[in-house]
């Protein structure tokens, strides 16, 4: 049972099961207490909670969630951490620990039941999976709360704003549905084996009345930040299929927008108007 994420700890574990960290699927290890004790606390966690965790590993954040009353729906790809899940930590949780084998890309909310209404996620995620996965959860029932381990690459474009050169669709997507609370640097010496760059641990809050793109919208964001160099104007010319865009643009004409304008200046309330009724 891994009740304190020790570098140490850590190792005596997975040598112990047999295990080593699997570069292919991102895995570092939290080894760092306070930090697993700061994410809870990001997420706001309270005792009778329904929590979503992605990649509980060995266990660090997910005992501390346990441990709290939390109900907890979980979902890990590796076969030996899950089989270790599912013999060391479950039998201990009968009733709160949802344990599913599985890609969160795929099961983004670990087979949340549809009658849990309100839920929290907290999560370490693997750089390579980080911005298809948040997206996944974008594209469904809404957490009220995320706290959110991320390659700090990764979580800079998740909170830049229009006119940064991060910014970028995930960005939008994000701000549209979520308020950004906190952004927390995280040194790479907190992990085991230590990643090549440091982490950001990222606290967003649901809006008052979050904006959701539909899955056009998005497509066609995306097509558009793909030529994020180019004018807006020109890059909307080539494609002619669009007309949903073309007629959010000639709106924002009419109010004195400039076609002239670059995608990654645009401002996050002009994007929102191809969805505003």
């Amino acid at each position: 049972m891994l009740s304190y994420p020790t570098s140490k700890r850590v190792k005596e574990l997975l040598a112990a099961h047999h295990m080593s960290p699997r570069k292919r699927l991102g895995q570092n290890f939290l080894v760092d207490a306070n930090i697993a004790r700061k994410s809870l606390a990001l997420a706001e966690v309270e005792p009778g909670d329904c929590i979503v965790e992605i990649g509980p590993g060995l266990g660090a954040l997910t005992h501390l969630l346990l441990e709290a009353s939390c109900r907890l729906y979980a979902v890990e790809l590796d076969a030996g951490l899950f089989r270790y899940l599912r013999r060391q930590v479950a039998p201990s949780y009968p009733h709160l620990l949802h344990l599913v084998k599985g890609d969160a890309l795929d099961q983004p909310l670990a087979e949340l039941p549809h009658r849990e209404k309100s839920f929290k996620i907290v999560a370490n995620l693997p750089y390579s999976i980080s911005t298809s996965w948040m997206d996944a959860v974008l594209s469904g029932r809404l957490p009220d709360r995320l706290a959110l381990m991320l390659q700090k690459e990764a979580a800079d474009r998740f909170v830049a704003s229009a006119g940064s050169k991060n910014f970028g669709p995930i960005s939008l997507f994000i701000r549209s549905a979520y308020n950004i609370e906190a952004v927390h640097r995280v040194s790479a010496s907190c992990f085991y084996p230590a990643p090549e760059v440091d982490s950001t641990l990222l606290s967003l809050r649901i809006r008052n009345v979050p904006l959701v793109f539909d899955g056009m919208a998005k497509e066609g964001i995306r097509r558009i930040f793909r030529h994020r160099r180019k004018q807006i104007g020109s890059i909307l010319a080539r494609m002619p299929e669009a007309e949903r865009f073309h007629a959010w643009l000639e709106g924002l004409r009419r109010k004195g927008f400039n076609p002239a304008t670059r995608p990654e200046q645009i401002k996050q309330g002009d994007w929102q108007q191809l969805i505003l009724p």
